[in-house]
């Protein structure tokens, strides 16, 4: 199995079109935001992306480790099960407060397979001025 893509969205839709065949529309996808004030608590939304090839059981785990500044900040592990041949998503969420500015590193990685893990990037920026 292998990760193809990892996105944090606001949200998606999945829909048939003729083969048959699968579109996945996703909707707000996003590298940073900005809050309202600090502390802040987000819960991000990751959309892990997965391919199974054909000759492959279709079972592993999925593993994302948010880090933030080298330390872990959180930590998600669930099943995948994925029909051979075909594409499949997780969806992960996590709690992750923030009291300034930063990033945090979402590590994505499946059990059974030794690549590096991908990393998607989420930085929180200094609150919207209003006046």
């Amino acid at each position: 199995m292998q990760i193809l893509s990892a996105l944090f969205v606001e949200g998606f839709d999945f829909r048939q079109v003729e083969g048959p065949s699968t579109r996945i529309d996703m909707r707000g996808v996003y590298f940073s935001t900005a809050v309202d004030s600090f502390p802040a608590l987000l819960e991000p939304h990751l959309i892990v992306l997965i391919r199974c090839d054909d000759d492959e059981t279709g079972s592993d785990s999925l593993e994302v480790v948010f880090t933030r500044d080298g330390e872990e900040v959180a930590k998600n592990r669930q099943p995948v099960m994925i029909e051979p041949g075909k594409f499949g998503y997780q969806l992960v969420k996590a709690e992750i407060e923030f009291t300034a500015t930063g990033t945090v590193h979402a590590s994505c990685r499946l059990a059974s397979v030794d690549d590096p893990p991908l990393v998607v990037p989420l930085t929180v920026l200094p609150p919207v001025a209003t006046e």
